[in-house]
């Protein structure tokens, strides 16, 4: 499928857009002029987009199976509450790519004809990214609110209102079509979310993409 349109765009997209507590969000004009976003890149296996960029940091060696934030690793993937949402992370305007193999110890990828897809590892963090266009699957035994902070903790990298991994600076996020006023950690990852982090300038317009079916 086609990934997804790229550009400004002020309209709120599917994922809902109720904010956790002490945070509040506020219109994308708030922020002023913003670039136009890059060209989406060859659509990977999952049907999305893979940007054309240097991954923001490798998955994390050191998560090796251990309880996170309450999230276990199981040898199979679950399924009771079985939902997907999307993440952007640019650095002073430039791209850079989420990659498949967070919270998949000893991912196992095999190659397709849209590039490489993690298909096994030693277990499955109910959190975890299989390509890397940056669609992070939330694969739970239980129906709760999984939050940003908790996929940073799985990859083994820092997030908060001045970081995104090795990147430092301000942080502006943008959840849903609106700028998210409040620590990002606490993002909420709804179904269908679509967030999108920059560190410092020039500020990017939305990078959307369109859910394929089975996402």
């Amino acid at each position: 499928m086609a990934a997804a349109a790229v550009g400004i765009s002020l309209a709120v997209v599917s994922g809902g857009t109720k904010n956790p507590p002490g945070s509040t969000s506020a219109a994308l004009s708030t922020l002023g002029a913003l670039k136009p976003a890059p060209s989406a890149g060859a659509v990977g296996p999952e049907g999305v987009a893979v940007p054309a960029a240097p991954p923001l940091a490798a998955a994390s060696a050191a998560t090796t199976g251990q309880p996170i934030d309450g999230i276990s690793c199981e040898t199979s993937e679950q399924t009771l509450f079985h939902i997907h949402a999307h993440l952007v992370v640019f650095v002073h305007g430039t791209q850079r790519q989420i990659p498949a193999a967070i919270g998949i110890p000893e991912a196992q990828a095999q190659n397709s004809a849209r590039g490489p897809f993690v298909t096994s590892g030693t277990c499955f963090y109910w959190l975890h990214t299989h390509a890397d266009d940056g669609i992070i699957h939330i694969e739970s035994p239980v129906k709760r609110t999984y939050t940003l902070g908790n996929f940073f903790d799985e990859w083994g990298q820092p997030l908060g209102p001045d970081r995104v991994g090795p990147a430092t600076g301000h942080v502006t996020a943008i959840y849903n079509g609106t700028v998210f006023r409040g620590n990002p950690r606490d993002i909420p990852l709804t179904a269908h979310a679509q967030v999108q982090l920059e560190v410092g300038t020039p500020l990017i317009a939305p990078q959307q993409v369109t859910f394929p079916a089975g996402l």
